[in-house]
């Protein structure tokens, strides 16, 4: 059994206005380092703080951890008229009025990306899972990267942007391509390639010693794990938790393999970058590539063929139910899709913009507690 842990991140929300808080007080962070304990870290604005768990064995023992991490937080920021918002972005979040983390890595950070990263107030689901050190992690993120565009368009829930709709399901991955280095990683052949990569980009001074790229998906620098990072937050932690476990039973089914990989080549790659288009793009609403022939087919279509590919997997790691709960989330929509259904249900009830956004913000509060 693989073990695996997983990253939350989460804005800082004032309970009264709904919006994200720029500067949060001395006492709301030792609030939240307490809520959190031991998994507690900073991220690049003040608003913003990460959850990181212990290594897991068990989607129970996740549920436990992230729904103690997110009671504990809501009961302690209430105190300060505080709450925290799990989502790819934030509907209400003015990105002008955020202040960057005193830290020297973020420093180093917003001084080498400038504006791309104070325009970045966006809060991602990752996901670590342990692959054997006798293969080969390359191959094994070769085989699982067809699949990402599968688990960004489940996770979407970044639908608003600077306090409007964005037109995207998750505007957040469209963020993420005025980066360097993320989004789809580069198309490495093996670790030895990727190993040249590195090396290259370090002597150039691309990246430090210790650094990688930021891509959705990507072997991890200071753990023996393949990392997702292309998902959006989850207000839902039910949605989390499932995503977490769908990655998990991708790079169980990879791990077996003979050869994991072999198949992803160049044209694979294309077909990717296409499919995570219409993903970020459309959500669950996208059209697909579902094979490396260039099949098309709808969001139902390529989660059926998920569970024809990786059931067994599922079944063998003790997640019978995992599709089952794939499929309701996708026939209720993902959060991107809940949100816009909101915002326009708040709009037909005569809410003016900013009230319909406050509304948005409220539901997003309350599934992030638990309570919807």
């Amino acid at each position: 059994m693989l073990t695996f842990g997983i990253e939350e991140e989460y804005f800082i929300t004032d309970l009264h206005s709904r919006q994200m808080v720029g500067e949060p007080s001395a006492a709301v962070l030792a609030a939240c380092r307490e809520a959190i304990g031991a998994g507690f870290s900073f991220e690049m604005f003040q608003g913003q703080i990460e959850a990181a768990s212990p290594v897991f064995t068990s989607s129970a023992e996740a549920a436990d951890y992230f729904s103690t991490v997110r009671g504990n937080l809501a009961q302690s920021l209430a105190e300060f008229g505080l709450g925290v918002v799990c989502a790819g972005s934030h509907p209400l979040a003015d990105w002008r009025g955020q202040r960057p983390t005193d830290q020297a890595h973020f420093r180093q950070l917003f001084d080498d990306i400038q504006y791309v990263a104070r325009r970045s107030v966006l809060c991602g689901l990752h996901v670590h899972v342990q692959v054997p050190q006798a293969l080969d992690r390359i191959a094994v993120m070769n085989q699982v990267s067809p699949w990402l565009p599968l688990l960004l368009l489940l996770s979407c829930s970044s639908p608003f942007w600077d306090g409007a709709p964005s037109g995207f399901m998750s505007y957040r991955q469209a963020a993420c391509d005025e980066w360097p280095r993320m989004g789809v990683p580069e198309h490495f052949s093996d670790w030895a390639e990727y190993l040249r990569y590195l090396a290259l980009l370090q002597r150039i001074g691309a990246i430090k010693a210790d650094g990688n790229g930021w891509w959705g998906i990507r072997p991890a620098a200071r753990y023996p794990t393949l990392e997702l990072r292309m998902t959006d937050a989850c207000p839902r932690l039910t949605d989390a938790l499932a995503l977490a476990t769908l990655f998990r039973v991708m790079v169980t089914h990879a791990c077996a393999m003979q050869r994991p990989g072999a198949r992803f080549n160049t044209e694979a790659s294309w077909l990717l970058k296409e499919n995570r288009w219409q993903a970020k793009r459309y959500g669950t609403a996208g059209t697909f590539a579902l094979d490396d022939t260039g099949t098309l087919g709808s969001a139902e279509q390529w989660l059926q063929y998920a569970r024809q590919t990786f059931a067994a997997t599922a079944e063998a790691i003790g997640e019978p139910l995992l599709f089952d709960t794939l499929d309701a989330l996708l026939q209720r929509g993902n959060s991107a899709t809940e949100q816009l259904r909101w915002h326009a249900q708040a709009q037909a009830s005569g809410a003016e913009a900013l009230g319909s956004l406050r509304q948005v913000v409220d539901l997003l509060l309350a599934q992030t507690r638990g309570d919807h």
